[in-house]
C-alpha cells in the first residue's frame, strides 16, 4: 500500500462515526450486517449511516452485496489487512516492541490439542450461549472447558431453552446466567476461543479478550421473539438448538494440533459460512 492510498483510508476512518462503524463490522468479520441493524446497534440515523457506510465503500474498507431485498455490508479484510501491514511495517519500521503483541500470542503459534477454553456470548445468556456451552461440553469429547455469558444477562434461564436440553438429554444442574465480565476477572482462564452467537452480542463495546484468543460470530436469530402457540415457539428453540449443535459439531473435528491460529482463525470463518448457508436452504 502506497503512502497516499494509505493517507485516504486513515482520513476515512478519521470521522469518529465512519470509525465505530468500520470497528462494529470488525466484530462481525467475516460476515456483515444490515443498515437497519448497524443503525440500531449505535444509536445512528438511518440517512446519516448511509453517508458513512457509502465512503467506507468508496474507500474500499467495506463491501456490499445484496441478500434478497437487503444490502449487506462487511469488512474488505484484504484491504484492511494491507492497512495494518502498512501501520506496522512502513510507519512502525517492522520494530519488535510496536509488534510483539501481534506475532507473539501468549499460547503459541499452533494451537494444543486438549483442553481448550472457549466462551459463547449472546445478550442474556439464557438459551443461544447456554444451548453452545452445553453442546461444546457433552460434544467436546474432553478436548474443552465450555463456558457463556451475556452481556445483559437475565436472572434466571428461558424455560423452552431448558426443554430442549433436557429432551436432548444434556445435564442443566450446573447451568446458570451469568455476565461475561466475569471471565474478564483476575485469576481466570484466558480464553482460547470467544464466539458471539448473535449480533446484539456482536455490536455490544468489548474491551480486548486477554490472550488474543480466535475470535468468531455465528449470529443467530432469538428464538424468544418467536410469536405464537407454546408449540411453535419450542419448535423454534429447537430449530435454534440444532443449527448451533451443526456448528459445534463441525467445530470439534477441526485438526486443532495441525493448524496454525491463522489458519484456524480462516476455519472459523469457514466454518460459520459454510453452516449458514446449510441453514438458508
Amino acid at each position: 500500500m502506497n503512502h497516499d492510498d494509505a493517507a485516504h483510508l486513515f482520513a476515512t476512518l478519521g470521522h469518529p462515526d465512519r470509525l465505530a462503524v468500520f470497528r462494529l463490522l470488525m466484530r462481525m468479520a467475516p460476515n456483515g450486517a444490515r443498515p437497519t441493524g448497524i443503525a440500531q446497534a449505535l444509536g445512528m440515523k438511518q440517512n446519516t449511516l448511509s453517508h458513512h457506510l457509502a465512503d467506507l465503500t468508496a474507500a474500499g474498507l467495506t463491501l456490499v452485496h445484496r441478500k434478497g431485498r437487503s444490502l449487506i455490508y462487511s469488512v474488505d479484510l484484504t484491504r484492511t489487512e494491507a492497512l495494518i501491514a502498512y501501520t506496522a511495517l512502513d510507519v512502525g519500521r517492522a520494530r519488535p516492541d510496536l509488534l510483539r503483541p501481534l506475532v507473539q500470542p501468549p499460547k503459541g503459534s499452533v494451537m494444543r490439542d486438549t483442553d481448550f477454553d472457549v466462551l459463547f456470548i449472546c445478550t442474556g445468556n439464557s438459551a443461544r450461549s447456554i444451548f453452545a456451552e452445553a453442546l461444546l461440553r457433552d460434544l467436546g469429547r474432553g478436548k474443552f472447558q465450555a463456558y457463556s455469558g451475556g452481556t445483559r444477562p437475565g436472572s434466571a434461564l428461558n424455560p423452552f431453552a431448558l426443554e430442549v436440553l433436557k429432551r436432548n438429554g444434556h445435564d442443566v444442574s450446573t447451568l446458570r446466567a451469568k455476565h461475561m465480565s466475569e471471565f474478564q476477572a483476575p485469576g481466570m482462564s484466558v480464553m482460547d476461543f470467544v464466539f458471539t452467537v448473535c449480533d446484539q452480542a456482536a455490536a455490544e463495546e468489548c474491551p480486548p479478550w486477554p490472550g488474543q484468543p480466535i475470535t468468531g460470530h455465528w449470529g443467530l436469530p432469538d428464538p424468544a421473539k418467536a410469536e405464537g402457540t407454546d408449540a411453535e415457539k419450542a419448535l423454534i428453540y429447537a430449530q435454534t438448538y440444532a443449527a448451533l449443535r451443526r456448528r459445534i459439531a463441525a467445530f470439534v473435528d477441526l485438526p486443532f494440533e495441525s493448524l496454525s491460529r491463522l489458519a484456524l482463525q480462516s476455519r472459523v470463518d469457514a466454518l460459520a459460512a459454510e453452516t449458514q448457508a446449510v441453514e438458508a436452504n
